[in-house]
């Protein structure tokens, strides 16, 4: 049986992914309460990571963007595999992204915009949330950017 956000995912053309493996001693998310909180996912599609470096150098701001979408669609994955129906989130809380950035790049709020859009256009009201858009040096496996999200629940759910 298909949910409201599953329906959603299908309308808009995207295909909710499996869970990205983590990269170490870690769940890709968790619950505690009425809350989940993602690990970092990265823009890892089909097992591969599409594109490496640092954004403002070897990635574009318009790549990074869409990898930041990819990103939140792999941290709904995570929700999704620890309670089961996507249609259990009350709301997305908090969006942490991080932006592996050249030296002189400053558009990291933009190159988040992409996971925040995402989450919008699949979650509707329930998708508005805080965020944090932070850039550094590097991240794991050389990804351009990498977005972990913390989602409450229905009451009861």
């Amino acid at each position: 049986m298909s949910g409201v956000v599953d329906a959603k995912l299908a309308e808009l053309g995207l295909t909710l992914p499996e869970v990205v493996p983590p990269l170490a001693t870690y769940q890709p998310a968790v619950r505690s309460g009425a809350c989940v909180y993602t690990a970092g996912q990265l823009p890892m599609v089909k097992g591969s990571m599409p594109v490496t470096g640092k954004v403002g150098a070897e990635v574009s701001p318009e790549q990074a963007r869409e990898l930041a979408a990819t990103c939140a669609l792999n941290a709904l994955a995570a929700v999704k595999s620890v309670v089961g129906d996507l249609d259990r989130i009350a709301r997305v809380v908090k969006v942490v992204g991080f932006v592996a950035s050249a030296p002189d790049f400053t558009g990291q709020p933009g190159v988040l915009n992409g996971a925040s859009e995402l989450l919008g256009a699949v979650l509707g009201e329930k998708g508005v949330h805080a965020r944090s858009a932070v850039g550094v040096a590097v991240l794991p496996l050389d990804a351009p950017v990498e977005v972990e999200i913390q989602v409450e629940l229905v009451p009861g759910a």
